[in-house]
């Protein structure tokens, strides 16, 4: 990631008091940025995988269970070798 910049946002207090008691003093930020890090990275595969059926076939069960297997980096659900 790059530099960091501040912004300013609204939270539902008790979400940002349970991440505060859950990272501790200094880790709020950084959970923030993780959390929407995960959150661009499922809509870029949403994107991806509306743009694949869009030309080819519904993605079936076992390929879905595949891929999620893969991200989870789990290779042997996703009949691979184990890493």
């Amino acid at each position: 990631m790059s530099g960091s910049k501040k912004y300013s946002i609204s939270l539902p207090e008790d979400l940002a008091e349970t991440v505060r008691t859950h990272v501790g003093p200094g880790g709020f930020s950084a959970y923030i940025a993780e959390a929407l890090e995960h959150r661009v990275a499922m809509d870029k595969l949403r994107e991806m995988v509306a743009d694949f059926e869009t030309d080819n076939d519904p993605l079936t069960r076992e390929e879905v269970e595949g891929a999620r297997a893969v991200l989870r980096h789990d290779h042997r659900e996703a009949g691979g070798a184990a890493a």
